[in-house]
Order: structure tokens, then sequence, then C-alpha cells
């Protein structure tokens, strides 16, 4: 396959997966987490899943990269670039869910 288009496959997961706590109410979009009318899931769970997507994405784009060949070593100063980023991708589900006002 072709690197470039390995590049944009996890960058599209990555805004993908950067996004998805902050548009539903379940935990990993699959688990309901209570029936309760009203209830909002906490920011520390949505949280907890943004930091597991971010795991989750890293291991696809591990297992793409061992697919085209070598897998570089990194040192902590990629981790801690590809957090930023990952936050960054995440900062319009973060706006639609807590400063967009919501009318009634």
């Amino acid at each position: 396959m072709n690197v470039s288009l390995f590049s944009g496959l996890v960058i599209l997961l990555a805004a993908f997966a950067a996004n998805l706590p902050f548009f539903n109410q379940q935990l990993f979009a699959l688990v309901p987490l209570r029936k309760e009318q009203g209830w909002v899931k906490p920011i520390w769970v949505r949280l907890v899943e943004l930091l597991a997507m971010y795991f989750a994405v890293g291991i696809v784009a591990h297992f793409l990269e061992a697919g085209i060949g070598n897998v570089f070593s990194q040192g902590w100063e990629f981790y801690a670039i590809t957090g930023c980023l990952f936050l960054v991708l995440a900062y319009p589900g973060y706006v639609l869910r807590y400063l967009c006002k919501r009318h009634a």
C-alpha cells in the first residue's frame, strides 16, 4: 500500500477517535452507562476515553507502520507531540459539548 494513504488514514482515524468521547453518552460509544433521563457523562470519563483512544490509534498506527516496513523507535518527544496533536484534534468536540450554548 501507499505510505501517504496510510498517513491520511491514521490522521482521519485520530480525528474521529479524538472527537468520539464528546459526541455520545456511552462508554467508548458502545456501553451504556446509565439510563436515567438527563444524565450527562462526567468530564473525567471523557478524558479517560480520550486517553484510551490515543493509545488505540497509536496501536493501529504501529501495525500499519509494521506492515509497510521497519518500525522506527520513538522517544518521549514523539509521544509528547502526538499527545498534544490528539488534544488539538479533540478541540472541536470539546467546543461543541461544553462551550456552545444549547437553545431549548
